[in-house]
């Protein structure tokens, strides 16, 4: 019942039946100059405590799927891989994890754009809801040519149809990176993501193009010009930047995300560019509030940006820090005996309270 009443508050937060809360992801990649690439992510929510935990999966642990109605007698699915996971709601509902074999994968928010194929209940044995996908890949592939053939034998459905659609994002440790959207009633959209940024809304290739509006920007301070027989200046350093995007849409966040991320200075190392990237993500939290009108904010909590996530594929570890401890904790894989672990499902923040350290 618990499981069940789970999907049903996720399904009415994300619909008319609550108020709209900010559904925004931004997600970067960084390469280090020792030729690893680490991948970073926010994941917000303004509506409601998403209870995150992490999950460490073991290999031969068996999944099943839920199904639309709250069913959960959907696929059956056995990690081959063992993998961590950062889970959302429910601990089956990994939005973003790092398996043994360095394959991350992750799920970005998709309303409006996304159309999954519509439930058949005659192929329940080969159906997965799209919230567990993301564990479904980690525990079967390892690279990103394996994640395009397990994709193609699934049918990945809504647990509810009024809920919003996801998109995915998968990158293996070479550093080769893909987007997945599932459009049109079905059809398997897979984007080699070169750029390396995705957020939500509208489609990855409408996000490219947008790009292009913002050609005139450039990193450093505009030079001083005449304007008849006036002389402008510029106010302060970073003026090449002037006319960047600073609201919380997907688009602006895509623009802001790419131009911060193709700015930053190479880091030496992955560890260095671990930390980059939970740096260049501060600029991506979402205050409660500016997603709702005035009294309307449903939830008691200190932010919308829920976690912020680094994942070092090379390295296998996965780093995060959350709404309530902005330490950045991490898990390395290589400390795990995936052979022998337990499943085990731990919350993200054992004390929902920012620490402070007294020094005087």
């Amino acid at each position: 019942m618990k499981k069940k009443l789970s999907l049903i508050l996720l399904a009415a937060a994300l619909t008319g039946t609550a108020p709209i809360p900010a559904d925004a992801c931004t997600g970067i990649t960084l390469k280090s100059q020792d030729g690893r690439t680490v991948v970073a992510r926010t994941i917000e929510w303004g509506g409601s405590d998403l209870e995150s935990q992490y999950v460490i999966v073991p290999r031969g642990y068996r999944q099943q799927s839920f199904l639309p109605g709250g069913a959960t007698d959907g696929m059956s699915f056995t990690a081959r891989h063992g993998y961590v996971g950062l889970s959302v709601e429910q601990e089956q509902f990994v939005a973003e994890g790092l398996n043994e074999a360095g394959l991350s994968a992750g799920l970005f928010y998709f309303p409006a754009y996304g159309q999954y194929e519509t439930y058949n209940p005659a192929e329940k044995a080969t159906t997965i809801a799209d919230l567990q996908l993301v564990a479904y890949v980690l525990g079967e592939c390892a690279t990103i040519d394996e994640v395009k053939a397990a994709v193609q034998r699934v049918h990945v459905v809504q647990i509810d149809p009024r809920a919003s659609t996801v998109h995915w994002r998968f990158t293996d440790p070479s550093g080769r990176q893909v987007v997945l959207e599932i459009v049109e009633g079905g059809q398997l959209r897979f984007y080699e993501n070169t750029l390396g940024v995705l957020t939500n809304s509208p489609d990855l290739p409408w996000h490219l193009t947008n790009l292009n509006n913002y050609v005139n920007l450039f990193p450093g301070s505009a030079p001083a010009q005449k304007l008849g027989s006036v002389e402008l200046r510029q106010f302060g350093a970073g003026s090449g930047f002037l006319g960047l995007p600073g609201d919380v849409t997907p688009p602006s966040r895509f623009v802001r995300a790419a131009f911060y991320q193709a700015t930053a200075p190479q880091q030496a190392t992955s560890e260095k560019a671990v930390l980059q990237g939970f740096q260049i993500l501060n600029n991506f939290d979402i205050p409660v509030g500016i997603e709702f009108a005035g009294g309307k904010v449903p939830a008691d909590i200190p932010s919308a940006t829920q976690w912020t996530s680094a994942t070092d594929m090379a390295g296998r570890r996965i780093y995060f820090r959350t709404m309530y401890d902005s330490r950045i904790r991490c898990i390395d894989l290589d400390g795990i005996d995936f052979g022998k672990a337990k499943y085990q499902a731990v919350p993200m923040d054992k004390r929902k309270e920012q620490p402070i350290k007294m020094i005087h």
